[in-house]
């Protein structure tokens, strides 16, 4: 059964949507040139609703050692989510130093992107399968694009580690998206928003909805 991971989150209503709704993981956003950026402060309160309810994940953007310290020690997470350019050393190195189990992003556009996955094999505890950003796109982030990519790409794919499916996955294709890939775990941010940082409760929830009804 697949399950879904609202990513983005920076307030206790939306918060609080996706983990009545039974998100399976929940995501916060530590990096300051998002839209969906939040503070240590609120990130810890937000965690706290989550705890025993939902595994939480902090998004970080290649991630200096001191950043990492200072967020850690102030929020709490269950698992860190890479989504910068981090080699297989610097992923091998962030989950020894924090000692948490760590998810490294794959963007992918063609078929050649995939295999980028595999150096990943030994270091990391998870892979997530994003689109990876157009270069002509103004002001595209490191992910929540609202893009998707070719899912045929990873169909019929079998992986060594437990991964996720995002770009651009909202209620309306997550289904499609799931049934092609058979992803265990789907991930969304822009598919659930009325504009990027904005959550809206009923789209987290139509998204659960349509997940739950992928049996």
């Amino acid at each position: 059964m697949t399950t879904a991971k609202i990513c983005g989150l920076n307030d206790a209503v939306t918060m609080s949507a996706a983990l009545d709704g039974g998100a399976s993981h929940v995501g916060l956003v530590f990096y300051e040139k998002s839209p969906r950026a939040v503070k240590a402060f609120d990130a810890a309160a937000l965690c706290l609703l989550a705890r025993d309810r939902a595994t939480r994940v902090g998004l970080f953007v290649n991630p200096t050692d001191d950043f990492l310290d200072i967020i850690l020690n102030d929020v709490e997470l269950d698992l860190i989510q890479l989504h910068g350019s981090e080699s297989p050393d610097r992923v091998a190195k962030i989950a020894s130093r924090t000692e948490k189990s760590v998810m490294k992003v794959i963007p992918i556009a063609e078929r050649k992107d995939v295999k980028n996955a595999e150096s990943y094999f030994e270091v990391a505890d998870w892979l997530l399968f994003d689109a990876k950003p157009p270069d002509m796109l103004e002001g595209a982030l490191p992910g929540g694009n609202a893009i998707t990519f070719d899912w045929k790409l990873l169909s019929g794919k079998a992986w060594p580690l437990p991964w996720m499916l995002a770009g651009g996955l909202s209620a309306k294709n997550v289904a499609d998206a799931i049934r092609i890939t058979r992803a265990p775990v789907v991930d969304t941010s822009s598919g659930t928003e009325d504009y990027p940082g904005l959550k809206n409760p009923h789209k987290i929830r139509s998204f659960l909805k349509e997940v739950e009804n992928c049996k």
